[in-house]
């Protein structure tokens, strides 16, 4: 055969062959293209494209007082917004170092990155370390929800190379500085510095700045106030990072190293109404989460008669206290519908955050007297009507008169402007205790209140703002009355402001028992127990002191303003001597004339 006559069949032959693979190949490649486009049409066709830069997020709820200015935030806390160019240069380096090292080289997406934590992860078994950018981070705080799919993952990484395109590196930053989770309701830098160090962001120092940026990776576990040992460490990890990869020179690395050891987060300011801060909170948040968006509250408090009250209280117990053994008390102030115009808790919020104006139970003595008379007048007795103050003993219950002596027949009107204590222990077995229980009800007094005949004498605990409540509905004329401490509240920035009331809708009307329990309240400041409590203007209310002076308290009111004070100590323990008519009847006294009597 002639070989020359084969070799054009040879020829076509392997021409075919790589046609073949050419355009088998062609095929493949085409197919790919085709799935990964399919595959980042699923990804991204309900993605947020249409806006690349959505506001940040607004706080959640505000609480300012009725001139306008803030009081505190809660929520997605974040102080105003600080241009890169104005925050020191190391902190942006800082976090680069700790957070994503190759930020200022990769496109938004660092495959680099990826495949390094791919293989540390492998090599220790489980994650230690992520591959997500700067860009792909701020990608999932500005659009993303938390949903950890591969989808959700390329939306991520689909999203940051667009958003590195449209904003640069700069903008990007300082977009993540600004909105960064920094623990404690913190978000981004600017926020803080403010609540951590007390500082402004343009002022942090570098190892301010690196134990920021510590907090990122773990903000709930790892932040000045959470762990500051933690803190610290991770601290100087990034200071280290920082040095190695020439964002610091060795001198800056020691000196922020040093200013670390003794590095503390700011305690949080000392101001007016921090134990009404804390209250007020619960029931923001109950209204909070009914509506979407940011709330914006007006509270009730009045600042400048909150001061005061706070002074009062402070200096009452660090002048009287060490003689009297009293180291506590609290104080409510509120108007005739139940706003809160002032509350004190304690002493000092910074020593104790407990708030024993709200919190507290304790035996309220005297003027738990009140539910027991206006129960008697509900059921048909005046302050005329008459009854006996004798030794009495019910089952082995012998109660005494404070002074130890008995008045014999006296009339309603002195033995509660007395606080005789046998006569009110036979009145409420006359009336009945399930009637004084139900009274108390009414007036708005919660707690267990126990079945037993010392009930009458204030023998159940109780907290002062329901005690307070029950004096203001005597003021009001109608029961019950419901503290709060929202004047208004509206929701964003164009919401209409809508009013609320402590005035409970199914209250009832005191017609005929207001003005005679009102006499006879008035009856105690000017010649009864409470005289140190008396003022130039109208007063009313009632002492009360528990066995052995565990407690002592003052409660009443002015023409317009209802003060309940108590005094005792956190462990119970005696007083000196305290009675309600002594050291609250005066500390009551002087916050009603700071509130212009």
């Amino acid at each position: 055969l002639d070989a020359r006559k084969l070799r054009p069949a040879a020829t076509v032959r392997a021409t075919r062959w790589i046609w073949r693979t050419v355009f088998g190949l062609a095929f493949l490649v085409l197919l790919g293209l085709v799935t990964a486009g399919g595959i980042l049409v699923w990804a991204v066709r309900d993605m947020p494209l249409a806006d690349m830069l959505p506001p940040l997020e607004e706080p959640t709820l505000t609480v300012q007082d009725e001139a306008g200015d803030t009081l505190f935030t809660r929520g997605a806390y974040r102080a105003g917004y600080v241009p890169l160019s104005e925050m020191p240069e190391y902190l942006p380096q800082a976090v680069a170092a700790i957070e994503d090292r190759r930020f200022w080289d990769h496109p938004g997406v660092d495959i680099e990155g990826i495949g390094r934590a791919m293989w540390r992860n492998i090599s220790a078994g489980g994650v230690v370390e992520g591959g997500s950018t700067i860009t792909q981070q701020l990608v999932k705080v500005l659009y993303l929800d938390p949903e950890r799919t591969y989808k959700r993952k390329l939306q991520e990484m689909v999203l940051a190379l667009g958003l590195e395109r449209q904003l640069g590196k700069d903008r990007i930053m300082e977009l993540y500085l600004n909105s960064t989770y920094l623990g404690t309701g913190a978000w981004g830098m600017p926020a803080a510095a403010q609540l951590y160090f007390d500082t402004p962001v343009e002022e942090l120092s570098l190892a301010q700045s690196a134990v920021l940026a510590a907090s990122i990776r773990a903000p709930s576990v790892i932040n000045p106030e959470a762990d500051l040992e933690r803190a610290r460490e991770r601290g100087l990890v990034v200071l280290s990072v920082m040095r190695d990869l020439g964002r610091i020179d060795e001198a800056a690395y020691e000196a922020a190293r040093t200013e670390m050891a003794s590095l503390v987060p700011s305690p949080p300011p000392a101001r007016a109404g921090s134990y009404f801060a804390d209250w007020v909170l619960g029931e923001a948040q109950e209204l909070s989460g009914a509506v979407d968006g940011p709330l914006t509250v007006t509270a009730t408090l009045d600042m400048e008669l909150q001061a005061k009250a706070e002074k009062i209280l402070q200096e009452a117990i660090a002048q009287r206290g060490p003689e009297l053994g009293a180291s506590q008390g609290a104080i409510v102030a509120m108007a005739p519908d139940g706003r809160i115009r002032a509350m004190v808790g304690g002493v000092d919020y910074g020593e104790s955050q407990f708030n024993r104006a709200t919190d507290a139970l304790r035996q309220p003595g005297s003027t738990f007297k009140l539910p027991v008379f206006l129960a008697a007048l509900v059921m048909g007795a005046d302050p005329d009507t008459r009854l006996p103050d004798e030794p009495i003993d019910i089952d082995g219950y012998a109660p005494e008169n404070f002074n130890g002596r008995y008045a014999g027949v006296v009339s309603l009107h002195e033995a509660f402007t007395r606080s005789l204590n046998a006569a009110t222990v036979r009145l409420a077995q006359e009336v009945g205790i399930d009637q004084v229980i139900e009274v108390a009800r009414q007036l708005g007094i919660e707690g267990d209140l126990t079945r037993t005949p010392s009930l009458a004498l204030g023998t159940s605990e109780v907290s002062l703002i329901d005690m307070t409540e029950a004096y203001a509905a005597i003021l009001a004329g109608r029961a019950p009355i419901n503290a709060t401490g929202i004047a208004s509240l509206k929701l964003g920035d164009t919401g209409v402001a809508l009013s609320v009331s402590g005035a409970d809708p199914n209250a009832v009307e005191l017609n005929r028992t207001r003005d005679p329990m009102l006499s006879m309240l008035r009856a105690v400041v000017t010649e009864g127990t409470g005289k140190r409590a008396a003022i130039d203007g109208f007063a009313a209310g009632k002492t009360g002191t528990s066995q052995n002076s565990r407690d002592a308290w003052f409660i009443g009111f002015t023409d317009r303003l209802v003060i309940g004070v108590w005094i005792g100590n956190d462990d119970n323990s005696p007083m000196k001597d305290v009675t309600g008519g002594s050291l609250p009847a005066e500390i009551w006294r002087e916050v009603a004339l700071a509130a212009g009597g």
